[in-house]
């Protein structure tokens, strides 16, 4: 936490310590001094202040809404109440962030950010099932004692698939769409189910209110990890006696689709006496999210640099993402033109043709033109939808023992 507070320190200053403090306020913040937390950082503050006007405008609209309603049943009125309550507190908060906020907005433009989640990444794309839904398989009943057993303890399997039901010869209208292959039916350009080996990069960042798991109140919280066969126990890096413990880890983990594609990230109290017990635990269907078109892989960042705290992360380059992106939807494109200028489709889209490199020095680029389309590659007829940003999600932990109870 020490870390933390000398990270968010700097980053209010903008790097600037000593005599040269307040000029630097002006030119922004000091790339050397930058980090991925202070990007966190600043994530975490726009998310903030999202949320504290969404609930400000909900209690704004439902005190309207009871004025023109007038005198409601008494549940209304107490939900009033608590609105009330809510609303100057929102009102403290503003005036409050207002104030000391002004000079540093300069600043905060300046860093990159990435979007923070406050909920699963699947609940914001429809859990990935865009064309592969999942369906458990359940063993059947042999006798009565059965009938009492839970869904879940019945599970023996799960089958992934999609079922279409359409008219054959197919309409003329999709028969026409370019790249369109009759015999695939409704099933087009999709990927083929062999065995597949890919590196799984799992990122803690922190867990927040954890359920306390010892006498004094507080916890001992480690992180492990299962894949497949993978198991990581990382014990010996506990954090003593803290329910909102900063991890900031990163786990590499080999595995092969389809047999290995359920993630499970836990936290664990650490004992010293007995065996340690689970916090809780969340699980990750990470082949529905390689398969998915929204790519959800590694999340597509705001700019593209390639030096310094936001270099880009993703193995392919803006470019290649597009092109591939072209070539699978069957769209036309990208076709780059003089002036920062690319075609995909029938839409034009403008920016930057040029790059620096840590030496300032300027070469030309495709990238960025590329980035500007797959940041509104939804806006692409027929084959555009919303891509993955670069993110970090917030996931509940659960524990089999209390069910859905948040821990």
């Amino acid at each position: 936490t020490e870390e933390e507070k000398e990270k968010k320190k700097k980053k209010k200053k903008g790097g600037g310590g000593g005599g040269g403090g307040e000029e630097v306020e002006e030119e922004g913040p000091d790339e050397s001094m930058l980090d991925w937390w202070s990007k966190y950082f600043a994530s975490i503050e726009t998310m903030k202040e999202q949320l504290r006007q969404q609930e400000a405008a909900a209690a704004e609209a439902e005190e309207k809404e009871e004025a023109e309603i007038g005198e409601g049943s008494k549940a209304q009125a107490k939900s009033k109440d608590k609105d009330k309550s809510k609303a100057p507190k929102d009102d403290k908060k503003k005036k409050q962030q207002l104030g000391p906020e002004l000079p540093e907005k300069k600043n905060k433009q300046k860093i990159d950010e990435l979007k923070v989640f406050n909920k699963e990444l699947e609940t914001e794309f429809d859990y990935f099932e865009d064309w592969l839904h999942t369906f458990n398989l359940l063993r059947g009943k042999i006798g009565d004692n059965d009938d009492n057993a839970t869904e879940e303890e019945r599970i023996v399997g799960r089958f992934k698939g999609s079922m279409c039901v359409y008219k054959v010869p197919l309409p003329d209208d999709i028969t026409k769409e370019a790249g369109y292959d009759p015999t695939f039916g409704m099933f087009q350009g999709i990927p083929s189910n062999d065995p597949i080996n890919v590196l799984v990069r799992v990122y803690i960042v922190r867990a927040t209110d954890l359920h306390p798991a010892d006498i004094n109140g507080k916890a001992d919280p480690y992180i492990a990890i299962k894949l497949g066969k993978t198991d990581i126990k990382d014990k010996e890096n506990y954090i003593s006696k803290q329910l909102n413990p900063v991890f900031g880890k990163s786990f590499d983990i080999e595995a092969t689709f389809p047999m290995e594609s359920m993630l499970t990230v836990a936290v664990y109290d650490w004992d010293l006496v007995g065996t340690d017990d689970l916090i809780g635990e969340t699980k990750i269907d990470l082949e529905n999210r390689f398969y998915s078109k929204h790519r959800a892989t590694c999340g597509v960042a705001q700019t593209y640099s390639i030096h310094g705290y936001n270099t880009w992360r993703d193995p392919m380059k803006p470019s290649q993402i597009l092109s591939k992106l072209c070539k699978d939807g069957k769209v036309d494109g990208p076709h780059f033109g003089p002036g920062g200028r690319v075609k995909v489709a029938n839409r034009v889209f403008t920016g930057p043709t040029e790059i620096e490199d840590e030496n300032g020095q300027k070469k030309p680029t495709d990238e960025h033109l590329a980035l500007a389309v797959l940041r509104h590659w939804e806006d692409i007829p027929r084959a555009g939808c919303r891509l993955v940003p670069e993110h970090v999600e917030t996931r509940p932990l659960l524990n089999p023992d209390k069910p859905g109870i948040e821990q």
